[in-house]
């Protein structure tokens, strides 16, 4: 057999979006119906590749696949990190994935390491390129449980020194793009080939010698082919896609190695179903017999290089002039607004050099006091914040300082490594691969930058913001309601920035709303309550007390007094202070609470300016997750209401359009709008009942139908999914459960040609997963004769099976 081998590389990615205060992705209403775009394209990307679908001649499922399985991948490690807590089930079918290629591929796992946080190797110090290196190796084997043979590179971005890098620290390759090679020659020759503008042979892997006499294998994918996946619709078709990767391999009787590298969310974020023609797309080249299915590690094993490569220096796979586009007006841009230009890039990057040149400074001068090595412990800081756990963190310190530490000398090493790892997470190269410095990416950035900042000047009590700020003015924006960063910082980035205090105002404000145990944890902060007093009268609430907060990060400690009151709907009034001492809590208290019993709010708040002077809090100062739920809550009585004068309308207009419709003249909207939001309204509550009632709910559904209402088809759409999947994870604990098995089926017979459209992917899953573990046993006992039970069971599946598209076995 020749050996022909194909390989297909998958660069999963998104750019951190975390809260850098609270370590937490708050909402994102861009992303609606999820709750940001991390969980969105899990939902359309992650999670789909983990179990794709096969199908035969008739357009059924013949069989459920783990994409992971059988590619090479790699995951950025911020991203796994948030999956590990927000995307369990994708999360684990990945590291299953892995363990499943080991087998399949002569013992090499199909995931690669990822240099930890996307920034730009060649533009970073040699310092923070060996964090980089450090913290992704250390990341996946934490994930994986196996040392990573090879490593990505942000954007592939490549110098000598990244290669250095990789080569010091025991990654055997790495993938470039074929523009980054220089020349090529066969190992043992003298004469060197231009390789430049993509002149390299793809199929080859190459060695590349450097000068500390380290080596790195390179792998140049194939350009074109890579490109069609990405803008030429190869993804449109499983067999056209199967069919282009074969089709570059020759008939010589060479060993050749047909590989691409693609952004892992073409297979099904940019491109819907993508995920489906990539399995069709492996699972027909595996079957060949002409060609082999591997990955890169396993191929090297088995054909090591012959010939070797040098590259050309600082240059990526996105930008045409290098690494230009993370520093520079290139040109280079993501299209769209013809008028705007990139003039910000290099004021933003010599800003963040700034932060990072002064906060070296102050790390070295400050861990001085206490180690002789500052960088390693930064290297081994991964270790921290892959594990925040207190323990960990104790043993970390001790470990690391030779030196008994007091509280506050811990939580200055916290902080020192706190702000070098913010400083780093600046980097992240997608604040300058887009158009525009005041969207989210850079200012991502920006939030990060800040976040590194305030933890300067808490360790050192020394003014950087005011220069900062400075800087960031200097940074035009292609909006003129902006014109510089510094507008966007003060409108976004300001708001968001915490101190101990305003996460006492999030905890006290929320409790008029929520019931807190005496010890509670609010994202990345410990609270410990020691008094509180809580007082209600119709619709106005008080509370009253003092709690403890610890940071899970830096250890720090706040001891608050507080008193909030709230008049109804969104009037909300707050104080919050350092503990202010037994006894004068114990007066505010006394005070407040005999005026709150007497009506007399507005002399409460003049207790409590006297008390808190200018440290006062409102709605306004709760994280965005809990401001949308609150509101929600603070504005149920106003929504009942509001339904309650809807229903009447309603009422009164359904016998009107039902009259529009039988003479099929359109219904004006004033008559329409109110029958369409009690519609929507009743439905979406049908459907997030606790107990699902699917006679009422096909009834409203049937009665909107009749008069052609407008229905909130996303959300509907999204609420008809999660309670299929809900019905399907009942029979997948019960699956002798023939009650649910059956509610199953007529709820998708309800839904069959109208309005609503569900899209069955977790319930097809879970079918097919019973089928697997299940199926046979009933079909025993139905078969017997005696199981009638068993019977009805079979043809339920079976009539299941039919609805959900699988392919009856």
């Amino acid at each position: 057999m020749k050996e022909k081998y194909i390989c297909v590389h998958g660069h999963f990615y998104q750019p951190p979006r975390e809260n850098p205060w609270l370590n937490k992705v708050e909402i994102q209403d861009s992303a609606y119906p999820y709750h940001d775009w991390n969980h969105r394209i899990n939902a359309e990307c992650y999670r789909r590749n983990s179990a794709s679908r096969i199908m035969n001649s008739e357009g059924e499922i013949e069989e459920i696949i783990n994409n992971y399985a059988r590619m090479s991948f790699n995951m950025g490690p911020t991203l796994l990190a948030w999956m590990k807590n927000e995307a369990p089930e994708s999360y684990q079918a990945i590291l299953d994935a892995d363990k499943e290629s080991q087998e399949r591929f002569s013992g090499h796992g199909s995931a690669l390491a990822q240099a930890y946080n996307h920034l730009i190797m060649p533009l970073a110090n040699d310092r923070d390129k060996e964090t980089q290196v450090i913290w992704g190796i250390e990341d996946f084997k934490s994930r994986f449980n196996r040392f990573p043979e090879g490593m990505w590179l942000g954007e592939t971005a490549a110098n000598t020194s990244t290669l250095e890098m990789l080569a010091k620290h025991g990654i055997k390759f790495t993938i470039l793009s074929p523009y980054q090679a220089k020349r090529v020659r066969k190992i043992g020759t003298k004469e060197w080939e231009d390789a430049t503008d993509a002149k390299v042979d793809p199929k080859k892997p190459y060695l590349c010698k450097l000068p500390s006499g380290n080596e790195i294998t390179l792998f140049f994918y194939d350009g074109p082919a890579s490109q069609g996946v990405a803008f030429e619709g190869l993804l449109d078709n499983g067999e056209r896609f199967a069919d282009r990767l074969k089709g570059q391999i020759s008939e010589n009787d060479e060993v050749e190695l047909m590989h691409i590298a693609t952004d892992g969310e073409s297979y099904g974020h940019h491109h819907s179903f993508g995920e489906m023609a990539l399995s069709y797309c492996l699972h027909h080249i595996e079957e060949e017999e002409d060609v082999q299915l591997t990955i890169y590690g396993e191929f090297l094993e088995k054909h090591p290089p012959q010939y070797e490569a040098e590259i050309i220096e600082d240059t990526s796979w996105s930008c045409y002039h290098g690494v230009e586009r993370w520093r520079s007006d290139c040109g280079c841009n993501t299209g769209g607004n013809g008028d705007w230009d990139q003039k910000w890039r290099e004021p933003l990057r010599n800003t963040f050099d700034w932060v990072r040149e002064n906060l070296i400074t102050l790390y070295e001068e400050e861990m001085k006091k206490f180690t002789d090595d500052p960088w390693r412990v930064r290297d081994k800081y991964i270790h921290v914040i892959l594990n925040r756990d207190q323990e960990n963190v104790a043993s970390f310190l001790r470990e690391n300082i030779k030196k008994e530490l007091s509280e506050e000398e811990k939580i200055k090493l916290l902080k020192l490594l706190e702000m070098q790892y913010h400083a780093m997470l600046m980097y992240t190269s997608c604040g300058w691969f887009f158009d525009e410095v005041t969207g989210i990416e850079s200012m991502q950035d920006v939030f990060y930058a800040t976040r590194a900042v305030q933890l300067a000047e808490e360790i050192s009590g020394k003014n950087y913001e005011d220069d900062f700020v400075k800087l960031l003015e200097k940074i035009p924006s292609n909006i003129p309601e902006y014109g510089n960063v510094l507008t966007a910082y003060n409108k976004f980035v300001k708001p968001m920035a915490l101190d101990m205090i305003r996460i006492g105002a999030h905890y006290a404000v929320s409790s008029l709303f929520e019931e807190f145990p005496t010890e509670v944890s609010l994202y990345n902060f410990s609270a410990a309550v020691k008094t509180k007093y809580y007082y209600e009268a119709g619709k106005q609430k008080l509370v009253i007390g003092r709690t403890e907060f610890r940071s899970d990060i830096t250890w720090e400690k706040v001891d608050i007094s507080y008193a909030v009151i709230h008049l109804g709907d969104r009037h909300l009034f707050g104080g919050v202070r350092e503990y202010m001492g037994a006894e004068a809590l114990e007066k505010l208290h006394n005070t407040v609470a005999e005026l709150f019993k007497k009506g007399n709010i507005y002399e409460i708040f003049n207790i409590m300016d006297d008390y808190f002077g200018n440290h006062n809090y409102s709605f306004w100062h709760l994280f965005r997750d809990e401001q949308r739920s609150i509101m929600e809550l603070v504005m149920e009585n106003t929504f009942k209401n509001a339904e309650g004068a809807m229903q009447i309308l309603y009422e009164n207009s359904y016998p009107l359009l039902q009259a529009y419709k039988e003479i099929n003249m359109e219904a004006p909207d004033r008559l329409k709008s109110p029958v369409s939001t009690v519609v929507n309204t009743r439905l979406m509550n049908l459907l997030k009942e606790e107990k699902f009632n699917l006679v009422k709910f096909e009834r409203q559904l049937r009665s909107a139908e009749l008069i052609d209402v407008d229905l909130d088809a996303v959300t509907l759409n999204f609420l008809s999914d999660k309670r299929l999947d809900s019905l399907m994870e009942i029979l997948k604990e019960h699956p002798d459960d023939i009650d649910t098995l059956k509610c199953v089926n007529e709820l998708i017979d309800i839904l069959k040609d109208g309005p609503i459209q569900i899209n069955r992917w977790q319930a097809q899953n879970i079918a097919y997963e019973i089928r697997e573990e299940s199926f046979s046993d009933f079909l025993k006992k139905s078969e017997s004769g005696n199981d009638e039970k068993a019977t009805e069971w079979v043809e339920a599946f079976r009539e299941l099976e039919g609805k959900l598209n699988l392919a009856v076995i």
